[in-house]
């Protein structure tokens, strides 16, 4: 017998955890908390946009609780962290997800555009992680799934910066996770391709204007460096995401993993 809503597939160990997405009021982060949600676990969207992420919340029901952050002040992450331990007693996930892109050619690249990219991707992911396994190597329990790129495995033209802010996620990813090995508590990150978002949409016409062709060329360009022919959709990384979280990824960690549809293989 056929059916149109399979129930997604569950994951061991799961059911019954508490997890903080950030940058979870859109795009990828709003898909890793509806696929969390469905998982079982009790869910903390935290977002710099307060009335997007509270609204989202409200939508994504199951008890969602969602709160503001700014991943780059470390004031603001340390008070959202402690605002769902208040309300959850405490969480075991950290899907470290927000994120921000420009794009240029780089030669014209300005410092402001550099510390951007670099404040939020970067330094978002060392407050944001460190803050998190300090609690779970207190409380002996944690995972981190750090949201990076495909242009954190190859330098991506016209996003210099976006690439080097995300090569940075990776090696931070990999280095912690063999400090936190001994503890117990794992870190890996995802390597997203070419995400069908409202972040995407934007790079698309901003991509279009630097290289003089349609905004149709540059998404059909994206579908042909994609062997399995379509655009990537944000439940293709939540789903992984989802799966590095629970304990049948258990031996895995420092693993940055490729979810691009076979653009790298590396």
């Amino acid at each position: 017998m056929s059916n149109d809503n399979p129930s997604p597939c569950q994951f061991s160990g799961l059911a019954g955890q508490t997890a903080i997405v950030t940058g979870g009021a859109t795009g990828i982060g709003r898909a890793i908390a509806r696929t969390l949600i469905a998982q079982g676990v009790r869910v903390a969207i935290g977002d710099i946009n307060e009335v997007l992420v509270k609204r989202t919340a409200e939508e994504l029901g199951g008890g969602t609780v969602g709160f503001h952050v700014d991943v780059s002040s470390r004031a603001s992450v340390g008070e959202g962290f402690a605002k769902v331990n208040d309300v959850f007693g405490s969480f075991q996930i950290l899907a470290a997800n927000a994120g921000v892109s420009t794009m240029q050619h780089a030669l014209k690249l300005t410092d402001e555009e550099w510390d951007f990219n670099f404040d939020v991707n970067a330094r978002g992911i060392f407050l944001t992680n460190q803050i998190a396994a300090r609690q779970f190597v207190a409380q002996g329990q944690g995972v981190i799934v750090n949201t990076a790129s495909l242009a954190a495995k190859v330098g991506a033209p016209l996003l210099a910066h976006y690439s080097a802010s995300k090569f940075a996620v990776l090696g931070w990813t990999q280095a912690l996770a063999r400090e936190l090995a001994p503890k117990g508590i794992r870190v890996n990150a995802v390597c997203p391709g070419f995400v069908k978002t409202g972040m995407q949409s934007r790079e698309i016409e901003w991509e279009a204007e630097l290289r003089g062709v349609s905004p149709e060329q540059v998404v059909a360009d994206y579908i042909a460096q994609t062997p399995l022919g379509r655009l990537e959709t944000p439940e293709d990384v939540a789903d992984v995401v989802a799966f590095l979280c629970s304990d049948s990824a258990r031996f895995m960690t420092g693993q940055g993993v490729n979810v691009t549809g076979g653009v790298y293989t590396g």
